[in-house]
Parts: C-alpha cells; sequence; structure tokens
C-alpha cells in the first residue's frame, strides 16, 4: 500500500502537496502541517459505501411517522435541542477546557436511563475508573444502562454500538478517536473529518442518537476542520467565565430547532443546575442609584433575557481614547460612539469609554443599542438613568430609533420582574396589544427624545 506524505490546513481541511505559509482557502497563517495520507483499500471503499446504500425515492412517496424525540428531562438542554434528542441525530458540544462538557454529558446519560433508555459512554480521554470517580461526586449514572468504554479505536466503538444497540451515544472526544485505515495522528484534519463523516452515517442508519464532544481553538472555535460543524445536526457551545459558576449553552446549529436558542446552569459541586429564570439571576446584583447602568431586554432564540449593560467614561491620560468592549461587539460600539458623537454633540473624542455586559453574557441582539447609548450618556454626563426602566431599540446613523421584533413578549418580561418605565421606538407601540398598567411605556423617535426622558 502506497503511502505519500501531505500538508493538510488544520483550520478548514485544504490540503497541498507542500508546506504553504498561508492557506489559500481559508487564509489563515502557519496552519499546515503534514500527515501521512494513505488512499483506502477498494474492496474496503466498496464495503463502507455497501453499508450505507439506499435506493433513490420520490419525495411524494416518502412517509413520516411522529417524531418521538427523546426527553432528557434536563429543561434548559431540551430547550436548546428544540424540544429534546431527535433519534439518529449528531450533536456537536464545543467549549472551553473545564467548562462542563463530561458533566453535561454524564448528567443528560444518567437522565435517559432512569428513564429506561440504554446509553453508551464512550471515554477517549480518561479511564473506566475515572469516569466512576466523576459519577460518584455528581451522584449520576450510578443505576441502569449506562455502559462505558475506554476506547479510541474507530471500528472497535462502531462494534461496541452495534452490539449494545444504545438509544444515545457520547463520544468524548472526537479529538482522540482514529481510524485505523488512515495513517495520520489522532485529532488530525483527516481523522477528525473521516471519524466524524462514519459516524454520523452510522447514526442515520441506526437511528441512534450521537453526542461529539469537541475541543476548541484559542479563538473558541471547534479544533479541527470547518466541515466538522457542517456534517453534524446540531452544533452546541458551552460559554461563560470558568471562574464564574454560571454556564451558557448556545446552539449556533440546529436542523431540529431554534438557532441562537440559550441554556443557563449553573457549576455546583454536584453537577451542572439549571437556571430557569436567567434574567433574575443577571439582574441580582445591579447597583442602585449608580451612572452609567441600563437594563435592556434581548432575545436569544425564543427566550427573552433582561441583562444589565455598564459604561464608564474618564478623560484619556494618553495620546488617544481608548475603548474597549466585553460581551457587546466592539465595532458596533464605535459607530454608537461616533453617533452621539455628531448627532448629540457629545464631546467624547478625549473619553476613555469602557462597555460591559454583567454576567458574562454576549449581546448580538441590535435591540441594546439604545441602551448601550443611555449608558455611555449616562456615565460621561454622570446623571442617573431613570429608576425602573428597560431600554428598548436600534440606533440608526442618523440618530433614529428604529423598530424592534417581538415588542410584547419583551415587555411581558419587564413586567413580570417589576419593572416600571420603557423607552421603546415609536414604531413599535403601533396594534401592540399590551395591557399591563404596571408597565409605563415611553415610545420615542429619535436618540435625543431618548435621552432627555431616560436622563434624571
Amino acid at each position: 500500500m502506497k503511502t505519500k506524505t501531505i500538508f493538510s490546513c488544520q483550520h478548514c481541511g485544504y490540503q497541498s502537496p507542500k508546506w504553504l505559509g498561508r492557506c489559500p482557502d481559508c487564509e489563515k497563517w502557519n496552519s499546515f502541517v503534514e500527515e501521512d495520507y494513505t488512499a483506502p483499500a477498494s474492496a474496503k471503499a466498496k464495503e463502507r459505501t455497501s453499508l450505507y446504500k439506499e435506493d433513490p425515492v420520490l419525495l411524494k412517496d416518502v412517509k413520516i411517522g411522529q417524531v418521538n424525540r427523546l426527553k432528557t428531562k434536563i429543561e434548559e438542554f431540551d430547550r436548546v435541542l428544540g424540544g429534546g434528542i431527535v433519534p439518529g441525530s449528531v450533536v456537536l458540544i464545543g467549549g472551553d477546557p473545564g467548562i462542563g462538557k463530561s458533566t453535561l454529558a454524564l448528567q443528560f446519560s444518567s437522565s435517559l436511563i432512569h428513564q429506561g433508555a440504554t446509553v453508551l459512554y464512550v471515554s477517549g480521554e480518561e479511564s473506566v475508573a475515572q469516569t466512576k470517580m466523576r459519577a460518584e461526586r455528581l451522584n449520576k449514572g450510578l443505576e441502569g444502562n449506562l455502559y462505558i468504554v475506554n476506547q479510541t479505536d474507530l471500528v472497535s466503538i462502531i462494534e461496541h454500538i452495534r452490539k449494545i444497540k444504545p438509544a444515545a451515544v457520547v463520544i468524548d472526544s472526537i479529538q482522540v478517536v482514529f481510524e485505523p485505515g488512515i495513517s495520520s495522528a489522532p485529532g488530525s484534519v483527516s481523522q477528525v473529518r473521516e471519524c466524524s463523516g462514519i459516524l454520523t452515517q452510522l447514526a442515520k442508519s441506526s437511528g441512534t442518537a450521537i453526542f461529539i464532544i469537541g475541543h476548541v481553538t484559542k479563538e473558541g472555535t471547534i479544533a479541527g476542520p470547518r466541515v466538522l460543524e457542517h456534517i453534524v445536526d446540531t452544533v452546541l457551545y458551552f460559554e461563560g467565565d470558568r471562574f464564574s459558576s454560571y454556564r451558557i449553552l448556545r446552539a449556533f446549529k440546529n436542523r431540529f430547532g431554534s438557532t441562537n436558542e440559550i441554556g443557563v446552569f449553573e457549576m455546583l459541586a454536584s453537577g451542572l443546575k439549571e437556571v430557569s429564570n436567567p434574567s433574575e439571576i443577571f439582574l441580582s446584583e445591579r447597583p442602585k442609584d449608580v451612572t452609567g447602568s441600563v437594563v435592556v431586554c434581548i432575545l436569544e432564540g425564543t427566550r427573552p433575557v433582561l441583562v444589565e449593560i455598564q459604561a464608564l467614561v474618564s478623560k484619556s491620560s494618553f495620546g488617544y481614547a481608548r475603548r474597549r468592549a466585553q460581551g457587546f461587539d466592539f465595532n458596533r460600539l464605535n459607530l454608537l460612539i461616533a453617533v452621539l458623537e455628531k448627532r448629540m454633540g457629545l464631546h467624547l473624542e478625549t473619553e476613555d469609554i469602557f462597555v460591559s455586559v454583567a454576567g458574562g453574557i454576549k449581546i448580538e441582539d441590535p435591540v441594546a443599542d439604545l441602551g448601550v447609548c443611555l449608558a455611555i450618556a449616562s456615565a460621561f454626563s454622570d446623571k442617573r438613568v431613570l429608576a425602573d426602566t428597560v431600554l428598548l431599540g436600534e440606533v440608526g446613523l442618523a440618530g433614529e430609533v428604529r423598530s424592534i421584533s417581538q415588542a410584547l413578549v419583551r415587555l411581558n418580561e419587564a413586567a413580570k420582574l417589576g419593572f416600571k418605565h420603557c423607552i421603546l421606538p415609536k414604531n413599535s407601540c403601533k396594534n401592540l396589544e399590551f395591557k399591563n398598567k404596571n408597565l409605563e411605556l415611553l415610545p420615542v423617535s429619535v436618540l435625543k427624545e431618548a435621552l432627555d426622558i431616560g436622563l434624571t
């Protein structure tokens, strides 16, 4: 069998016969690693192809029964998945080391076996004894049909799956699993791509749900080729500061549910605990009567979440003003500062501006624009924002406050937590059937109106 050497980009999987400093596909620098490539034997390739062979059928003749999702009874996890585990689906879970990926996998595996399901946990990085020690600490999975195996050979893993026929399989992690027919080292682009593809075909043909745990790079993305995220059905990321007790599970891709859905957990000694009301948690330590602090209501998938945005404005001691953002897009921050300078006449060119989203959450919803503007204006003018006020609105380059989506859902969440006032776009108030009299609506059309009403 002839073996040749190739160079593979560890980011996108691009292959080249010689080393390149920059990948011509994804344009990453110094991402090429030398690998030994062996062409698969034709008989073996033919056997693998025939294993998953299906004949084409007419779409109109395909009959679909009601898909019964497997409920893990962990409501935050089920919500992110779109209502439960779809049989035959492949879910990729990524996150920083120590964030709680293996803990979550052990917890939902324990929940499944208590409902009578069989689960196979493939631990490639820990021995069976080490996994048992974690299970005893969490008091999870000690009863029921939870099978544990320490194995990295993909052929042996597939044999175990076919023998046990579990409802769900956990692969921890994909970077240590290897296909013997490929001479590259485990974790390389070729190995990750091939192993993920074979596991996906196995899941579709057998109806077994497979959960793949993946390492992340220093940039925070899943290690291995980008094609890995295209192969699987669902991509989940664990977010949060490892020094904080709160964790956010976010769906970046989901073929069976809403994307950008989140689940909030608290890491305790006994494992991950669900946070049913994240708004209350994010606002629990909010300071009172302090300038530069505002509350906005963002949407994470189908869930409204109230978060606090803090801003600090101070005179610059250097030759140029600094801008820093944590949990908010830096480029968007610079745009809003320019709008405040040009349209509102605030002299911020010599001021250091720092904006932070409390609780470690990352905001992508443009509805937070109005809150960021008022937080900066409040910190700059040393005026407090109107008490018990929630801010909603997207800010345009002309200083206008643009309409928002699903205003009623956001208002109901703000009213439920006891807020008295809400500054929102005037266009969003049209045909709005909001009947809670405890929350006063303050519609505005331009940013100047919002500053006049909101700053006291």
